[in-house]
């Protein structure tokens, strides 16, 4: 299986390499298992907090990625557009006000994912001011491969905090919409979950056909964290 051709960016005055082969394997996996064991963790603290248990009992109120994995969910998220975790066990009747407190809970994971994007972002930006007296200290594949770690933070980050906030069953966004509707609307709603697993399926398909929907979402989300946290022009293709 061949790795993707590198790609050059600039980075203010300098240019990275950033080389997509199988070896990056290496710098993604460890970016995959924090953004998935963050994001499940804090569903089940966040479920704590607000008077379920359910989580924590299920041994969920956990960082060791082990407790959260779903093994062909993380493989999709190293190989293809979206991926996954174990869903977190939650009881909404527990909680101490059922509708805000399940937006709450569903909003957590994907707030955990921005909240980490915006930290490798604002480290692309550190190394980006200081690539000359970083690249000294660490060397040219040394810093080659933190910047890459970096740009794979906020890469998959944003992409699993927005393919999450998608109104669609079973992901987070739909049980954040379904709370804040009312009546008849969000019976309405509610109704669409039939359709969910065919709109993901459907999502994964189109993903890098022109018409490539889950793409047209994510891109301005990535645009605004490398353009405006990471840094003015940080990882636009160079000469673009």
């Amino acid at each position: 299986m061949h790795g993707l051709p590198a790609r050059r960016f600039s980075a203010g005055k300098h240019d990275v390499t950033l080389d997509f082969h199988l070896s990056d394997l290496a710098i993604r996996v460890p970016v995959v298992l924090l953004a998935l064991t963050v994001h499940e963790f804090f569903h089940a603290y966040s479920a704590y907090r607000l008077g379920d248990p359910t989580a924590c009992r299920a041994g969920r109120c956990t960082l060791n990625p082990l407790a959260h994995l779903d093994p062909i969910g993380t493989l999709c998220l190293l190989f293809a557009p979206i991926g996954w975790a174990k869903p977190v066990p939650v009881n909404p009747m527990n909680f101490r006000r059922p509708g805000r407190d399940d937006v709450i809970c569903s909003a957590a994971g994907p707030a955990s994912n921005f909240a980490q994007a915006f930290v490798f972002a604002l480290l692309l930006r550190a190394l980006t001011a200081g690539a000359p007296e970083v690249q000294g200290r660490l060397g040219p594949y040394g810093f080659s491969a933190v910047f890459q770690f970096c740009f794979y933070g906020v890469l998959i980050n944003v992409g699993l905090a927005v393919f999450n906030l998608l109104p669609v069953y079973p992901l987070d966004g739909f049980h954040v919409w379904a709370n804040l509707m009312k009546g008849e609307t969000r019976q309405r709603f509610l109704e669409t979950a039939r359709y969910g697993l065919y709109i993901i399926i459907g999502l994964v398909l189109l993903s890098g056909t022109p018409v490539d929907p889950l793409g047209r979402v994510i891109s301005p989300v990535l645009n605004f964290f490398f353009r405006y946290v990471a840094g003015h022009r940080a990882l636009l293709p160079a000469g673009g």
